[in-house]
């Protein structure tokens, strides 16, 4: 799904996206009565995984993915190869060359070569493969993830929400796909539930990393008055710093970029989808199927970033919120909605 972000990381790449998506299963039965079968890897195996990125892996997305399946390579047993700024027109050759050469599980981010990604997979029907995508699963071998981060991203809103002191927090998001309109808007939900008179403004860079043109769409916000930035993107959170007001991180824990700055933000961890994925190959019965539900945040996919500098200068009622709902979202009784649509300024 969604590239989302905040700055520092260094190599800048403009791409322009496209979305992300949902959940299916299919029996390993079914595949084996058709022949397509995967076989269960022998003990003491090493599964070879290998994956596929359309921009640089500084890009915060990829990043993400990357990091799982480094951590992967030192704990599950796995041989890891990757590929990166790997452009649509070629995505299908890289594609080839990864199941050709044994790769039992393929990762990566088809969202700009959906159709050639489907359409080779279907090549290779006992190589596993799991993307990011803008659509469902595809039998019997192309299983889809995303980042579906909206549970931290509304807590982010409770606190946006009881920090802001004009009333007035925005947010700097790439594009107004589904995927990141849903993180947007569990933001603002957030902070409207915190603090009913908040006003939000918006603004959308049409990139997915664009760092100078975020950083100049965030300032002309702070000059209309937020004082509580979502850095959606990279390069937010430098104007945040220089204009000296809070901002709100994503995808991963960003303080260092601004420890007086930065409150907390969404983290996005792709391991328990990595992890999984893995079981399911390495025992032979990866299927096509949806696994969103790994980034969430019961389990464990998805968390809150550690308050750091600011742990001791938040009010107690705002953790105490924060905690109250966090508890809430874990134990299944409290529900963030998943709220699709564009979201406009106040």
């Amino acid at each position: 799904m969604t590239r989302n972000g905040s700055e520092g990381i260094g190599t800048q790449a403009a791409k322009s996206g496209v979305s992300r998506r949902r959940f299916v299963q299919i029996g390993a039965l079914g595949l084996a009565a058709a022949g397509l079968a995967r076989p269960a890897a022998a003990a003491g195996e090493k599964i070879k995984v290998a994956a596929i990125f359309a921009t640089p892996i500084e890009e915060p997305w990829d990043h993400q993915v990357h990091e799982a399946l480094l951590r992967a390579a030192k704990e599950l047993d796995v041989e890891y190869k990757f590929s990166e700024k790997v452009q649509a027109a070629d995505f299908s050759r890289v594609m080839r060359e990864y199941a050709q050469g044994g790769y039992q599980l393929v990762l990566g981010d088809a969202f700009a070569a959906e159709r050639e990604a489907r359409r080779t997979a279907k090549q290779f029907p006992k190589t596993a493969f799991l993307f990011g995508s803008g659509a469902g699963p595809a039998e019997p071998n192309f299983g889809v993830f995303d980042n579906w981060i909206h549970e931290p991203a509304y807590l982010s809103g409770l606190i946006a929400g009881k920090m802001t002191k004009t009333n007035t927090v925005g947010a700097v998001a790439a594009m107004g796909i589904p995927e990141v309109n849903r993180l947007v808007n569990a933001f603002f939900a957030g902070a409207k539930e915190a603090n009913p008179a908040v006003r939000k403004k918006v603004a959308f860079i049409g990139s997915f990393f664009d760092p100078p043109k975020a950083k100049e769409a965030a300032i002309a916000q702070i000059d209309a008055g937020v004082d509580v930035i979502y850095a959606e993107r990279f390069g937010v959170i430098d104007a945040a710093r220089e204009r000296k007001i809070l901002a709100i991180s994503n995808m991963s824990d960003q303080a260092d970029l601004g420890p007086d700055t930065v409150i907390t933000g969404p983290v996005w961890d792709m391991y328990p989808t990595v992890e999984q994925a893995i079981k399911l190959v390495r025992a032979g019965v990866f299927t096509a199927q949806d696994y969103g539900d790994f980034s969430r945040m019961a389990k464990g996919g998805s968390f809150l970033a550690p308050y750091h500098k600011f742990d001791g200068t938040l009010p107690a009622e705002v953790k105490d919120l924060v905690e109250k709902r966090k508890a809430e979202i874990m134990d299944g009784n409290f529900r963030v909605d998943v709220d699709e649509n564009t979201p406009v300024s106040d």
